[in-house]
């Protein structure tokens, strides 16, 4: 048999871990082809100051805004075998996860392997008839920057193309009477332009929160909409706490859960992203995407039955980084033949149990692919069967940490410092460095 050969789509943070192990396994996979709309690396971590459209139509795949400081350290962030510089601070200003990746994709030379400013346009699965039985090889048909369209086959895909760049538009009832201005947080770059107004946010995610304390900073008048208890905001700065906005009335006032009412001059919507996959017929791959969910996915990677494509980095409230490193590591094992999948309905069997089994835990179905705490055990799984180091035991504990002072602390817990010790301590150190305040 000859190599392996794998497309992967899109060059951010988890496609270029992808190349990265697939590069280095080069007795086994050909070098990969990876595509990517934009002309650069990077994904949701390069900043456009611009919203809207690119110059070729496409939508601006970015969802980050100026200050964006990450709300993981670095220490926690990082890709395993990959530390951040030493010198800079554990809570991160963007432009610094972007110099990472840029770095990151020059010490495994994967820019060779990246057709840039292409569209994948359509991706399919074919069959094959060998002596052997069935196979499936992949046609993808890409569109690049001269408008040459290219069909060419894969052995395996790997799906790295994210899922924070299509905003979910909640249905509000009576929208269409609201007279300030309506915007998702996809296309929310700096709060100057919200100065001394008022402001109603909806959803009190990590953007929910920051965008908040971003705007009271420019003397906004926010009105932070959400179903969670009351968040432990900063008390000097003006931000109201309300229930859900459920609906406007055809004055253009906005009304809450709790019968509160309000005008505004701008409802800015934090609620969340779409799965939007424009290249894929997801049912063609037994697949369904449903309120913020995509199944069946067996080990939230891979449809039962076409398990040589991988959608890497779907879940949600997880390490990004290590994340990514872990289901890399497995599909590779996958198709190196080291891990022997079980059979189809074996494998839809498993993920239905799962599913149920959380939701008989209360969680709700769009939050079905949240993982917060279950990513560890998930991540000690996949290392187990795929046979590589799993994230070292500190990597919890600070990421738990982080997580307790970012309940109690959600406007300064940014300003600690952390320092890995070993492979199960860490310690909190002062910082010489304090450049991600003044940008």
């Amino acid at each position: 048999m000859g190599r392996i050969r794998v497309a992967v789509i899109g060059a951010g943070a988890a496609g270029l871990c992808a190349a990265r192990h697939i590069l280095s396994r080069s007795e086994i996979f050909d070098p990969p082809v990876v595509y990517e709309l934009s002309g650069h690396v990077g994904g949701t971590w390069f900043y456009e100051d611009r919203v809207g459209t690119l110059d070729n139509g496409y939508p601006i795949h970015s969802s980050m805004y100026k200050s964006l400081r990450t709300n993981l350290p670095k220490e926690v962030m990082m890709f395993p075998d990959f530390p951040f510089d030493d010198h800079l601070p554990s809570f991160l200003h963007h432009t610094a996860v972007q110099e990472y990746l840029e770095k990151y994709c020059q010490t495994h030379d994967i820019a060779p392997h990246i057709k840039f400013n292409t569209v994948v346009e359509k991706v399919k699965p074919i069959s094959m008839e060998t002596e052997t039985g069935g196979a499936v090889t992949w046609k993808l048909i890409s569109l690049d920057a001269c408008g040459d369209r290219n069909a060419e086959t894969f052995d395996s895909v790997f799906v790295c193309s994210g899922h924070y760049s299509d905003p979910h538009l909640p249905y509000i009832s009576g929208i269409e009477h609201f007279k300030g201005k309506v915007i998702h947080s996809h296309s929310y770059r700096y709060p100057e332009p919200f100065a001394n107004k008022s402001v109603v946010v909806l959803g009190a995610g990590a953007s929910g929160v920051d965008i908040s304390i971003e705007l009271a900073q420019v003397n906004a008048q926010v009105i932070l909409s959400h179903n969670k208890p009351s968040l432990a905001l900063p008390l000097h700065l003006a931000i109201q706490q309300t229930t859900p906005v459920v609906e406007v009335s055809e004055d253009g006032s906005l009304h809450f859960q709790d019968g509160s009412v309000t005008q505004a001059d701008v409802l800015l919507l934090c609620t969340g992203y779409n799965f939007n996959f424009p290249f894929l017929c997801p049912s063609e791959l037994g697949l369904e995407i449903q309120d913020h969910v995509m199944t069946p996915l067996y080990k939230f990677l891979l449809p039962p039955a076409f398990p040589s494509i991988f959608f890497i980095g779907i879940c949600k409230i997880i390490c990004p980084f290590v994340h990514f490193h872990c289901q890399v590591q497995f599909a590779l094992a996958i198709l190196e033949g080291s891990v022997k999948l079980p059979t189809q309905k074996e494998m839809e069997k498993i993920t239905q149990e799962e599913m149920h089994r959380k939701q008989e835990k209360g969680v709700q179905v769009k939050h079905l692919l949240r993982m917060d705490s279950d990513q560890w055990g998930y991540y000690l799984d996949l290392a187990r069967t795929g046979r590589f180091e799993p994230p070292q035991p500190v990597i919890q504990s600070l990421y738990e940490e982080v997580a307790k002072q970012r309940r109690k602390h959600p406007q300064r817990y940014k300003q600690m410092n952390y320092r890995l010790i070993d492979a199960t301590q860490w310690e909190l150190v002062e910082h010489p460095s304090d450049q991600a305040d003044d940008v």
